[in-house]
């Protein structure tokens, strides 16, 4: 089995999320943002492992929105860059994004020695406790 495929069926076993290798038309007129978070990824940072989580849902907005993510990306570009650099480059990346509602990105940067050699299990994001249903 290819080795990226070995490793995203590895992180799919141990992190429950919903994630779709080849997005339909309609996928992406319903989910511009995420959309456009993976394709510039993809594009820019040639990834290895590349997911990008709507985690929307847990916080306290409408339906369908699409203001909070995490992305989990390995890329050998990270080599030699500290875990800062690489936060900044894929927040610069998305700039964007930001500017046309993305509110919130969690970040797991990393290389692929260090994926490699980690369980491949990404800590589900605490439940929001902010918001206007304090």
């Amino acid at each position: 089995m290819h080795k990226a495929r070995l490793i995203k069926l590895i992180f799919r076993k141990n992190y429950s999320t919903f994630h779709q290798q080849d997005m339909s038309s309609c996928e992406v007129l319903n989910k511009p943002i995420e959309s456009s978070i993976r394709k510039k990824l993809e594009a820019v940072l040639k990834p290895l492992h590349c997911d990008v989580i709507n985690e929307s849902y847990m916080h306290n907005v409408p339906k369908n929105s699409e203001t909070h993510f995490k992305v989990v990306i390995v890329s050998e570009i990270f080599e030699q860059q500290p875990l800062i650099k690489r936060h900044r480059m894929i927040n610069q990346l998305l700039q964007a994004e930001f500017e046309g509602g993305l509110h919130a990105l969690s970040i797991v940067a990393k290389t692929p020695e260090q994926w490699k050699t980690s369980d491949k299990t990404v800590a589900a994001s605490p439940a929001c406790k902010g918001g206007f249903k304090k």
